[in-house]
C-alpha cells in the first residue's frame, strides 16, 4: 500500500469515527430532550391532577355547607319535626 492510500485510509477512519462520534451526541442530546419533555409532561398532569381534586374537595365541602344549612333552616321552621 502507498503512502497516500495509507493516508487516505487514515482520513477516511478519522472522518467516521467523527461522523460516529457527532451521531452519538445527537442521540444523547434527544434522549436528554425527550427525558425532560417526560417531566414537564408528568409535572403538569401531576398540577391539574391536584388542582382537579381540590376542586372536587371544595365541591363536596360546599354541598355538605348547603345541606347542612338547609337541614338547619327546616328544623328551625318546623320544629314538630325535631325528634
Amino acid at each position: 500500500m502507498s503512502t497516500r492510500e495509507e493516508a487516505r485510509e487514515a482520513m477516511a477512519q478519522q472522518r467516521q469515527q467523527e461522523e460516529n462520534l457527532q451521531q452519538s451526541m445527537r442521540l444523547r442530546s434527544e434522549a436528554e430532550l425527550a427525558s425532560k419533555e417526560e417531566s414537564e409532561i408528568q409535572q403538569t398532569a401531576r398540577e391539574l391532577m391536584t388542582e382537579e381534586r381540590q376542586q372536587a374537595e371544595h365541591l363536596q365541602q360546599s354541598m355538605l355547607s348547603r345541606s347542612a344549612s338547609e337541614v338547619g333552616l327546616h328544623a328551625q321552621a318546623d320544629p314538630s319535626q325535631a325528634q
